[in-house]
C-alpha cells in the first residue's frame, strides 16, 4: 500500500516530519517499509537554473557549435559551449549548472554535468533542451524561456516542480480500514492524541470535502442478486468534458506509482486511494436500455474485458449488465465496450458493497488481481458507499464540468449492523499486564470511532464501526487500545513471577528433526501437505474424529476443494500415493509431520501428529533382491523404533477400533492412545484410485513429547560376562499374543531376563482345534559373574510355570 506524504496532510494538520510519521505507524501496527522521495521532474532539477545569453560566438574549431557566455544570477558570467542551432545572445534559458545530475527524457540513465573542455574551449554547464530535462520529449533545440525569468531562479521554483514522499505500507489483510489515505490519517491521528509518551503534537483531523448530491432525471437500476451486491448506488451525469487531469491529481496518483488517463477515470481511483471505496466509470451513451442490472453470469456467457481477453464466465461470476449484455465483472475488472473514452459525454457512476466472497472467488477464477477486487474481496465498508458516490461527482463538477442528469439510487434493502461488543476494564488490564486509565481508554476509542453505548462502571458497551471488519471480540478491542496506547510502553515487571522447575525440559524441535533423520535414514521421505482439505472427506468416515460433524470448516473457502481444515494426515498422504503411481512411482516410505483440527464441546482443538505411510516394494527392484511387498511388520518396526528412541518402552498393544484400517492395531500407554497403524482399507483406496495395499500410522506426537522420560541418559560399560539362551517351544490358544507371554516372562524374572523373542509361529496338522505353537527365544545375563546352568534351569523353570499358570502354555515336547 502506498501512501504519498502531502496528500496524507490535507487529512492530518500537524507540524510532524515524513521521518516520524514513518515512526509512529509502524508503532501502531501500520509497518512502513520504505520512505521514497518522489519529484514531479525525476531528479527535481537540482543544480538547474534559469540563466541569461549575454553572448554567443562562433567556436573557433566547429562550424557547428557557438561558445557563449550566461548569467546565472552570480557575480560573474560563466562560459559555456552549446551546439542548439536556435541559441542566441539575449535569451533566457534554463541552464545545468557543472556537479548536476539531468535524466534525459524522465528514465532511469543519469547525466552528470561536469567541467570539460570541448574542442579546447572551456564549458562550465550546459543550456538545456526540454527532453534533456525531463520534460518532454522534444529536442530540436534549447528550451527558451519567457523575458520575465530572473536568472539565478531555481528552475525547480519557476517551473514549480512539486516533491512528495512516498510511504510504502506493508499491510496485513485484516486491516482493510487501512487501505486509504484517509484511513491511514484516522490512525495516524488517534496516535497523536493518545499514544503515551510520545511528543505532544497538535493535530487535526480533517474530512474530505464531500457536497450532497440531488437530480430529478429517471435512473434505472434493478439489483436481482442481492447476496452478491448487499449494497448498489450509482447516479448518472451529462456535459462531461473528458481530457487532461488537472496538475494537482495527476501528481497525487504518480506519486503513489499510478498513471494517469484521463480526469474521470483519475477520479475514480483518487477517491479510491482516499476513502478505500473502488468506483467505476460507465459511457452512460453505451448503456443499452438506459438500464443497468446486477446480476449472475449466464451459463456459457462470453464477455471481453478490458484488456481486449474474451472470457468464458462461470455461473457465479456477479456482474453489471444493462439490458441487453454484460458490462462489467462486478468489483473486478471492466468492459472494453463500456468504458470512458475520449468521446464520453454522459457518465453513470458506480458505488457499491459486493459480497467479498464472491468476488474473491471470481477474481481466482479469472487470474484478475486489481486495485477494485483487492479491496472487495477483503470488505470494504458498506457505510462509505453514498460518501464516496458524493466525493467523486463534486470531483466531476470540478474537474469535468460534469452535472447531475438523475436521481441517485441507493439500493440497500439488508442493512449491515455494526458489531456491538461487551468490554470489561477488568478482563483488558489483565490481557495488557499493566492498569490503562478508564479516561485514557475511553479517549482511544473515541479517536478510534468506537462509540461507546453505556458505561457501566468496569464494563463498557461499545458499538464498532463497520469498516473495521476485524474487530469482533473483546480481545480485538484490546488489541486496538494497546496498538494506540504503545506497545512499547507497557512496562515489565523487575522481579519474574513464575513457577520454575529446575528439571530440564526436552526440545521439542530437535527431537522431532532427530526423529525425522532416523526416518530418512530407514528410506522415508517427508513430504508437506495442506492444512486445508476436500470437503468430500468428510464422509469418508464415520469416525468421531473424522465425520462431518467434528469437520472445521470455512467461512469464506476459497473452493470446494479447500473447504475444510484437514482432520487426519491421511486423505493428503492418499492424494500424494495416487500422484506418484500415476507417475510411475509406485514404491513408497513417506512421513510428515503436521496438525489436524477439529471441532467438539463447543470449542476447536488441533492435534500434532506424525504420520507414516508404506506402499509398494519392500526393497528397491534389483536382480538379487526379491520383489516382495512392504509388510505390516516393516510398519510395526518403524513406530517401535520411534517409541524406543523415544524411551517409551512400556506400552500395550491391541486391535484398532477404527473404520479406516481393514486390520490394525493400537498402542497404548498410561491409558492413552499414542499410535494406530494398520492397512488402509479397501473400499477408501479405491476412493483415489490406488490398487495395491497402503499401511498408515499415525503418531500423537505432542502425546508423546509429554510422555518423554525425564531423567538424562547414563553410559555405562560394556558387559564383561556372557549372555545365555534358552528356546522354549510352546502350545498354546490362539487368543494368546506374544505381547501377553512377554509381559508375564518380564513379571516373573525381572532381574535377569534381558530379551523374549518369537522366532517362529506354526498352525495347522497335528495341533488340537483353536491351538497354536511359538518358539520362543529368552535371552539372560548377570552383569556381574558368569551364570551357571542350575542358575539358568532354575530361572527357565519358574518362567515355563508362570506362562502355564496365567496364560495355559504348555511347552511341547
Amino acid at each position: 500500500m502506498k501512501i504519498s506524504y502531502q496528500w496524507l496532510r490535507d487529512y492530518i494538520k500537524a507540524d510532524i516530519s515524513v521521518e516520524k510519521i514513518g515512526e509512529i505507524l509502524t508503532s501502531i501496527g501500520l509497518e512502513v517499509e520504505a520512505i521514497e522521495e518522489v519529484e514531479t521532474i525525476k531528479g527535481g532539477l537540482k543544480g538547474v537554473v534559469v540563466g541569461e545569453v549575454l553572448t554567443c560566438e562562433k567556436h573557433p574549431d566547429a562550424d557547428r557549435l557557438k561558445v557563449t557566455t550566461v548569467n546565472l544570477g552570480g557575480e560573474s558570467p560563466s562560459q559555456i559551449v552549446c551546439g542548439a542551432p536556435n541559441v542566441a545572445a539575449g535569451q533566457k534559458v534554463l541552464v545545468a549548472t557543472v556537479g548536476s545530475t539531468l535524466y534525459p527524457n524522465g528514465g532511469e540513465e543519469s547525466l552528470v554535468i561536469k567541467k570539460s573542455k570541448i574542442r579546447g574551449v572551456e564549458s562550465l554547464g550546459m543550456i538545456c533542451a526540454e527532453d534533456e530535462l525531463g520534460l518532454g520529449k522534444s529536442h530540436d533545440g534549447i528550451l527558451i524561456l519567457d523575458n520575465d525569468a530572473i536568472p539565478g531562479t531555481p528552475a525547480a521554483e519557476f517551473l514549480n516542480v512539486k516533491s512528495d514522499f512516498c510511504l510504502e505500507i506493508g499491510l496485513t489483510p485484516n486491516r482493510t480500514d487501512a487501505f486509504s489515505h484517509f484511513g491511514v490519517a484516522r490512525d495516524l491521528y488517534a496516535a497523536l492524541r493518545n499514544m503515551h509518551g510520545l511528543e505532544k503534537i497538535d493535530a487535526t483531523l480533517i474530512q474530505p470535502n464531500v457536497h450532497s448530491v440531488s437530480g430529478k432525471g429517471e435512473n434505472k437500476v434493478n439489483v436481482m442478486a442481492p447476496d452478491g451486491a448487499p449494497r448498489y448506488a450509482g447516479v448518472l451525469l451529462d456535459n462531461v468534458k473528458v481530457g487532461p487531469s488537472p496538475d494537482w491529481l495527476a501528481n497525487r496518483l504518480t506519486t503513489i506509482g499510478l498513471r494517469p488517463i484521463n480526469n474521470v477515470v483519475d477520479i475514480t481511483n483518487y477517491v479510491q486511494h482516499e476513502l478505500g471505496q473502488p468506483l467505476h466509470a460507465f459511457d452512460a451513451d453505451k448503456i443499452a436500455g438506459n438500464q443497468v442490472v446486477v446480476r449472475y453470469a449466464l451459463e456459457g456467457e462470453k464477455f471481453v474485458t478490458l484488456d481486449s481477453v474474451e472470457r468464458e464466465l462461470h455461473p457465479e461470476d456477479l456482474m453489471i449488465c444493462d439490458a441487453e449484455k454484460p458490462m462489467c465483472i462486478a468489483g473486478v475488472f471492466g468492459g472494453a465496450a463500456s468504458g470512458v473514452s475520449d468521446e464520453t459525454t454522459r457518465v453513470f457512476i458506480e458505488s457499491a458493497y459486493f459480497n467479498p466472497v464472491v468476488v474473491r472467488k471470481t477474481a481466482r477464477r479469472h487470474g484478475l488481481h486489481t486495485d477494485a477486487s483487492f479491496r472487495f474481496e477483503r470488505g470494504v465498508d458498506p457505510q462509505i458507499t453514498m460518501h464516496a458516490l458524493y466525493r467523486c461527482v463534486s470531483l466531476l463538477k470540478e474537474c469535468a464540468g460534469a452535472n447531475v442528469a438523475s436521481e441517485v439510487v441507493d439500493v440497500y434493502p439488508e442493512k449491515i449492523a455494526p458489531v456491538s461488543v461487551t468490554l470489561s476494564l477488568t478482563y483488558a488490564n489483565q490481557l495488557i499486564g499493566q492498569v490503562i486509565p478508564k479516561e485514557t481508554v475511553r479517549s482511544i476509542l473515541q479517536d478510534l470511532e468506537i462509540e461507546v453505548v453505556s458505561d457501566n462502571g468496569d464494563e463498557l458497551n461499545l458499538t464498532v464501526p463497520n469498516y473495521r471488519a476485524d474487530v469482533i471480540r473483546p480481545a480485538d478491542v484490546v488489541e486496538e487500545i494497546l496498538r494506540i496506547y504503545g506497545f512499547n510502553n507497557i512496562d515489565f515487571p523487575k522481579g519474574l513471577k513464575a513457577s520454575m522447575s529446575a528439571a530440564p525440559k526436552p526440545d521439542a524441535e530437535k527431537i522431532t528433526n532427530a526423529i525425522a533423520d532416523y526416518l530418512v535414514s530407514r528410506g522415508f521421505h517427508e513430504m508437506m501437505g495442506m492444512s486445508l482439505t476436500k470437503t468430500k472427506y468428510t464422509g469418508y468416515s464415520q469416525e468421531m474424529t473424522l465425520n462431518d460433524t467434528t469437520s472445521v470448516a470455512l467461512l469464506n473457502p476459497l473452493s470446494q476443494d479447500l473447504g475444510v481444515m484437514r482432520q487426519s494426515l491421511l486423505w493428503g498422504g492418499l492424494e500424494s500415493i495416487e500422484y506418484n503411481r500415476n507417475h510411475k512411482n509406485p514404491d513408497l516410505k513417506l512421513f510428515e509431520f503436521g496438525k489436524v483440527y477439529h471441532k467438539g464441546e463447543g470449542k476447536y482443538q488441533e492435534r500434532y501428529v506424525l504420520a507414516l505411510f508404506l506402499t509398494g516394494r519392500a526393497q528397491p527392484e534389483s536382480w538379487n533382491n526379491s520383489s516382495s511387498e512392504v509388510s505390516f511388520y516393516d510398519l510395526k518396526a518403524n513406530v517401535e523404533g520411534i517409541l524406543n528412541s523415544l524411551g517409551i518402552s512400556e506400552h500395550q498393544v491391541n486391535a484398532a477400533n477404527t473404520d479406516i484400517f481393514s486390520d490394525g492395531l493400537s498402542f497404548s500407554s498410561r491409558n492413552k492412545i499414542i499410535a494406530r497403524l494398520g492397512f488402509v482399507k479397501d473400499t477408501l483406496l479405491k476412493k483415489f484410485d490406488i490398487k495395491s495395499n497402503v499401511l498408515y500410522a499415525e503418531l500423537e506426537w505432542e502425546l508423546l513429547l509429554s510422555m518423554l522420560p525425564k531423567n538424562s541418559i547414563q553410559y555405562k560399560p560394556t558387559d564383561k560376562f556372557p549372555r545365555v539362551r534358552r528356546d522354549l517351544s510352546l502350545l498354546l490358544n490362539k487368543s494368546v499374543s506374544f505381547q501377553e507371554i512377554e509381559k508375564v516372562s518380564f513379571e516373573t524374572e525381572k532381574k535377569l531376563l534381558r530379551e523374549v523373542g518369537l522366532f517362529d509361529v506354526y498352525e495347522g496338522k497335528n495341533l488340537e482345534e483353536g491351538k497354536k505353537s511359538y518358539a520362543i527365544s529368552f535371552v539372560l545375563q548377570d552383569s556381574t559373574k558368569t551364570m551357571t546352568d542350575q542358575q539358568v534351569e532354575g530361572i527357565m523353570s519358574k518362567l515355563t510355570t508362570a506362562l502355564d499358570e496365567k496364560l495355559g502354555a504348555k511347552v511341547r515336547s
